[in-house]
C-alpha cells in the first residue's frame, strides 16, 4: 500500500518527526481508516527511502498513542480514533500553527490589530469572501 508521505530531507525537522507528524495526520483526518494493513517496517522504510530504526521508531510512537495496533505476525492496523480525539487533534494542530504565527508577529514587533487584520486577509485569500462573512 502507498502512503503519501512527503519527505524534506532539507529541513531541520528529524526525519522520523515528518514521517510520524504526517500519518499521524492521515489517521486522524480520516485519509487511513480503521483496519487499514500498513505497510511491513522493511517495506516502508524502503518505500520512504530511510532506516528500518526510523519507520519502527514511528509506529512503536503511534501504537503508544492508541493510533496504531501490531498484531504479531499480521502487521501493523490503523486503530479506531473517536470521534472526540478526532476533533481535538484537529484543533491542537491549528492551535500549534497560530501561536507560532503569533510568535513570529510579537518578535518582529507586530501589534494585536496588525496580527488580526493579517489573519483576517489570510483567511479571505484562503477561503473567499463569503466564507470569512458567515462568521
Amino acid at each position: 500500500m502507498w502512503i503519501p508521505i512527503q519527505i524534506d530531507e532539507k529541513s531541520a525537522e528529524p526525519l522520523y518527526h515528518q514521517i510520524e507528524t504526517q500519518l499521524r495526520s492521515l489517521i486522524i483526518s480520516g485519509n487511513l481508516i480503521e483496519g487499514t494493513l500498513l505497510p511491513s517496517i522493511r517495506e516502508f522504510a524502503g518505500d520512504l527511502k530511510c532506516s528500518v530504526i526510523t519507520v519502527r521508531r514511528v509506529y512503536q510512537d503511534l501504537e503508544g498513542e492508541g493510533l496504531l495496533r501490531t498484531k504479531q505476525g499480521t502487521g501493523t492496523f490503523v486503530s479506531h480514533v473517536g470521534d472526540g480525539a478526532r476533533e481535538e487533534y484537529r484543533r491542537a494542530t491549528v492551535r500549534k500553527a497560530l501561536e507560532a504565527a503569533v510568535d513570529a508577529g510579537r518578535s518582529v514587533q507586530f501589534g494585536e490589530a496588525e496580527l488580526s487584520a493579517l489573519f483576517r486577509e489570510i483567511v479571505k485569500l484562503k477561503y473567499g469572501e463569503e466564507d470569512v462573512k458567515g462568521e
